[in-house]
């Protein structure tokens, strides 16, 4: 394992008094996914809620126990895994193929997860992330109900991502309703973390108050994803790479996601051997992809399947260059994670999309690679034989992504900035709320038809 300590940002260490400070709080955390499932909102999720624990708070987390992949092992309703204790609620799990199965994982999800949550104790705070949209409604009762500290952790926005990629319509009563409800949430919520200044944009627009938004950026873990050389890279080797240059997109293909400029590029260079493009993945984008290579016979485009967390290093530092796009109607929607577990496998970064966002920003001051505009596949072909000539050139480039890295976006100093949070909202004691019995479903479901009918109006 490759340790960076000259460059490693220190956590600083919680005194007796700050573990004294928040010892016995309890939070929530509510996500349709958490360990060990691979979902990006999982893993961020994992890494937080043992972060915590390990600090002195009591962490729950309420998730589904079906499986963010179709087909993989229902896990236990409960257990306590690194000392988070974990409640799962029954769902469906018909995937990502389309909309409408979609839709069935979230609905799912989400009645059930609004019974479970009114029945558990209460809680100093909950978290309530974004999968499925609008489940910080939960949240929202929670803290009107029970008087628990409500925390939105955005980490992408909807319906604003329907509706930038025009899968739904403004004019649509019940998407006015869901976008409506959405911002309330947003605006109810005691805080709203946001993942960059993009993002914390958006969030305002929505008037919510300023003294109620904190940037925290997602992150990579240093003792996770490493850089791995291609000589002692067993993964690399079993997919048979020599010399090649590959260039890789790692994770989920999806609708925020831009692919044309990458299949042009792998047509204009389809007869350099010494090229190729991997895919490793999924996701609802991936059979364009696989449709490309197969009618057009691209055989330097490959496709795998996800590899598991423990591979990741492996699988990341495979790479020479890494593949990253985002339809510039997302910026602020959503800020793609996934930069960050390429900074820390200190390989470039190629990417593809608005000039003026959280990745384009990051990998310009960092020096970490190339921010090509959207529809530019003469930009990403540029910088593949650029980095096919240059092999130095692409080392020096995942040194500096590295660096920044550690500075910025490892998860020691992402999670302090989060513990830092906790500790101001419930660290502090406070006048507690006057005791109530626990809301009936009726009652629940009746609140949540007045704010529905408040919408429509």
């Amino acid at each position: 394992m490759r340790h960076d300590d000259e460059f490693a940002s220190v956590e600083r260490p919680t005194t007796p008094a700050e573990a004294a400070n928040v010892a016995g709080k309890r939070l929530l955390f509510i996500n349709q996914y958490y360990w060990p499932d691979h979902a990006s909102t999982a893993q961020h999720l994992t890494d937080l809620a043992e972060s915590l624990a390990a600090r002195g708070f009591e962490c729950h987390v309420l998730c589904s126990q079906s499986r963010y992949k179709p087909g993989d092992p229902v896990s236990p309703a409960f257990e306590i895994h690194q000392g988070v204790h974990i409640h799962r609620v029954p769902a469906t799990s018909m995937g990502r193929k389309s909309t409408l199965s979609r839709m069935t994982d979230y609905l799912s999800f989400y009645a059930r997860a609004v019974v479970k949550a009114m029945r558990l104790p209460r809680f100093d705070a909950v978290v309530t992330l974004t999968t499925p949209p609008i489940i910080g409604l939960v949240g929202t009762l929670l803290r009107r109900f029970k008087g628990t500290t409500h925390v939105c952790w955005s980490m992408d926005l909807h319906p604003d991502a329907s509706l930038a990629l025009k899968r739904m319509s403004p004019r649509n009563p019940i998407v006015k309703g869901l976008a409506w409800l959405s911002d309330f949430v947003l605006r109810q919520a005691d805080r709203v973390v946001v993942l960059g200044p993009y993002m914390a944009d958006r969030i305002l627009m929505k008037k919510v108050r300023p003294d109620r938004v904190t940037t925290i950026p997602v992150w990579s873990r240093r003792d996770e994803v490493y850089p791995v050389a291609h000589a002692s890279n067993a993964l690399r080797k079993r997919l048979g790479f020599r010399d090649e240059l590959v260039a890789m997109y790692s994770g989920n293909l999806g609708l925020a996601h831009t692919f044309d400029e990458f299949i042009e590029a792998a047509r204009r260079l389809r007869d350099r051997s010494d090229i190729v493009f991997l895919y490793v993945g999924g996701g609802p984008r991936l059979a364009e992809v696989r449709a490309a290579k197969e009618a057009e016979t691209l055989d330097n485009i490959r496709i795998l399947d996800y590899v598991a967390r423990e591979e990741l290093h492996l699988s990341l530092s495979t790479a020479d260059v890494h593949l990253i796009s985002m339809r510039p109607e997302m910026t602020g929607i959503v800020v793609p994670g996934k930069l960050y577990g390429i900074m820390a496998a200190a390989r470039p970064s190629l990417f593809v999309g608005p000039q003026h966002c959280e990745s384009a920003d990051l990998i310009r001051r960092s020096g970490g690679g190339f921010a090509v505009s959207y529809g530019d596949a003469d930009g990403v072909v540029f910088a593949l034989e650029k980095l096919s000539r240059d092999r130095n050139l692409a080392r020096q480039m995942g040194e500096k992504g590295r660096q920044a890295f550690l500075t910025m976006h490892e998860m020691g100093p992402c999670c302090f900035q989060w513990l830092e949070l906790m500790r101001s909202l419930v660290g502090t004691p406070k006048p507690a709320p006057r005791p109530a019995a626990a809301p009936s479903l009726a009652t629940v479901m009746t609140q949540v038809g007045r704010l529905q009918a408040q919408a429509r109006s």
